[in-house]
């Protein structure tokens, strides 16, 4: 299974989308990796949701690519949100709830 995850950045304030096989090694790697990368400039990260997104990892991609592309911070807030059911071109997006925090 492949994953669609988003962190949150309270010292930047902003959102990062990304997919992997495994969301929560990958939250850790964003945390602690020692390469000089977009996401080790904005740390702490906190990881907000994570979505089942499909069997192919040109599943996840795809999703992720259709969020990036929408430049949409309201769009990432809904996802957020845990109330919010994904519909539309992210329908496929199932969340995963006890990953969260």
């Amino acid at each position: 299974m492949y994953y669609l995850y988003i962190l949150y950045s309270e010292t930047s304030q902003i959102y990062y989308v990304g997919s992997t096989e495994d969301p929560c090694k990958r939250f850790e790697e964003h945390n602690t990796d020692p390469d000089n990368t977009f996401t080790s400039k904005h740390r702490p990260w906190l990881l907000k949701a994570v979505f089942e997104a499909g069997t192919k990892r040109s599943d996840a991609m795809k999703m992720e690519r259709f969020i990036k592309q929408q430049k949409s911070r309201k769009l990432i807030d809904k996802l957020i949100d845990p109330a919010f059911t994904p519909n539309g071109a992210l329908a496929q997006l199932v969340r995963v709830p006890h990953v969260r925090d």
